[in-house]
């Protein structure tokens, strides 16, 4: 079983974001405390994985997590979703025993 999985609708969105900003095709997840329910999901293009993240890859995109943060999120799914609300990464965590509205910040 794979730590991570990206969907392919977030490795074709990253993959877009990357195109334009003429970036590598990775999305780097990462967990800071804050938010409304304790800690907060953080998503950022990154050049390259680190020596010690954990590496997921979905159609040439790669998802990378530190190990700290991986605690927190080991088993989960991002996915890019669009509705009436706007367009967004999510984030499904079975480790989350709470959540917000938002589904930016989520509680162990």
């Amino acid at each position: 079983m794979s730590m991570l999985t990206l969907s392919p609708a977030a490795a074709a969105r990253v993959a877009k974001i990357a195109e334009k900003q003429g970036k590598a095709a990775v999305l780097r997840l990462s967990v800071e405390g804050g938010g409304c329910s304790g800690f907060q999901y953080k998503f950022d293009l990154d050049g390259a994985p680190e020596a010690d993240d954990a590496v997921s890859e979905t159609d040439g995109v790669r998802l990378v997590v530190d190990p700290v943060s991986l605690e927190l999120v080991a088993g989960s799914t991002v996915d890019f979703v669009e509705s009436l609300g706007g367009a967004a990464f999510r984030v499904t965590n079975p480790n989350a025993a709470a959540g917000c509205g938002c589904g930016s910040s989520f509680g162990i």
